[in-house]
């Protein structure tokens, strides 16, 4: 089983990783979760286009569900995990009963448990991953939700000609309302200041 102990943070950033390593990871995760659309596999080719092979990208999942499996058996949680590969990143689904806590207020724990997961497929693979966890379909929910945040904020835009400032949300929030925002015609969105108080503005475009 995927050793499941946290690394000091003094052994993460000196020990097991190199400068351009962390910053390597730090820059693919703002681009990832914010900005861009999830990166999908190139057609013909069995890689996706971050250059990691289909089996290369179910391995990270395979590790990061040993790792969550571990973390569930400390804590005492019990719950049904699926690895996968989508839209050219590894997922780890988990679900099952009294898994709220592992979720926290808007995801916040959520978010801290997949970077912990991360970092494991990390310790092990030498590769910055952009696996994505989620817990008893939160992330699935939340999509929804912010679809109809986003789609109201669009009309507003449209019906008063004015930008229009959402509240502060995490990159993975971002990013499902830049999707949507996106997908839309006379409007665009972009994000403005810092964490963790960066937030999206939807303004109208022409």
């Amino acid at each position: 089983m995927t050793d499941t102990s946290i690394p000091r943070a003094e052994q993460t950033l000196t020990e097991e990783t190199d400068p351009i390593a962390v910053d390597t990871q730090l820059d693919s995760d703002d681009v990832d979760d914010d900005d861009d659309d999830a990166v999908e596999a190139q057609p013909g080719s069995a890689k996706t286009a971050t250059g990691a092979s289909d089996a290369d990208l179910f391995r990270q999942s395979e590790i990061a569900a040993d790792y969550v499996e571990g973390l569930l058996d400390i804590l005492d949680y019990d719950g049904d995990i699926d690895e996968l590969v989508s839209a050219g990143r590894p997922m780890v689904e988990v679900v099952g009963g009294r898994l709220q806590p592992l979720v926290g207020q808007r995801g916040a724990t959520l978010e801290a448990l997949q970077e912990l997961t991360r970092l494991a497929v990390f310790r092990q693979t030498g590769t910055p991953s952009r696996l994505l966890l989620d817990v008893g379909g939160y992330r699935a929910n939340r999509r929804k939700e912010l679809a109809a945040v986003a789609k109201n904020a669009v009309e507003k835009v449209k019906e008063h000609g004015e930008p229009v400032r959402l509240e502060p949300m995490s990159a993975f929030e971002r990013k499902c309302v830049h999707d949507v925002v996106n997908a839309l015609s006379g409007v665009e969105s972009e994000s403005e200041g810092v964490e963790p108080n960066r937030r999206i503005i939807v303004r109208p475009v022409g």
